[in-house]
């Protein structure tokens, strides 16, 4: 029998190294959050509607890049801890916008805090120098690729 083919190793594609960053930085941050009774794909709904005005799940669901079915399983799971309410909007009864509660509105810094000190313990050694080029390196990928919806998971 012929030997196989010979492959390259994991180790030598970069999305390997991505990836095996992105788990760490990605399960930290949820065993975080999780202390505070939320998820990160709701830590992410949470931030996209802190300080802006209630609205509906629609625009929600197009600035995070997401599917209205997926927001409204969301919205469903913090409306049911508090966090956000849906209410009728005032110019189309029909429709429905989401906003964060007052409860909501002041977990949000506490769960910015938790984002930063996340992101300080895993990229803090790095110069600024070196961090700013691996931001505007993943940037650029990013806009290469034209990534839009937000890491929720």
């Amino acid at each position: 029998m012929p030997p196989p083919p010979p492959v390259s190793d994991l180790t030598t594609h970069l999305g390997f190294w991505l990836r095996t960053v992105s788990n760490h930085v990605s399960h930290a941050f949820a065993a975080k959050i999780a202390e505070k009774g939320v998820t990160v794909a709701e830590w992410t709904v949470m931030r996209t509607l802190y300080g802006k005005d209630p609205m509906s799940p629609s625009r929600l669901a197009d600035e995070m890049g997401m599917t209205r079915g997926a927001i409204t399983k969301l919205a469903d799971r913090l409306i049911g801890k508090a966090l956000v309410r849906r209410t009728a909007d005032p110019q189309d009864g029909r429709a429905q916008t989401l906003a964060l509660t007052d409860r909501g509105t002041a977990l949000v810094p506490d769960l910015a805090k938790l984002a930063d000190q996340n992101d300080a313990e895993t990229f803090g050694h790095l110069l600024p120098a070196e961090r700013d080029v691996l931001e505007q390196s993943l940037k650029q990928i990013v806009a290469h690729r034209r990534i839009t919806a937000l890491p929720i998971a």
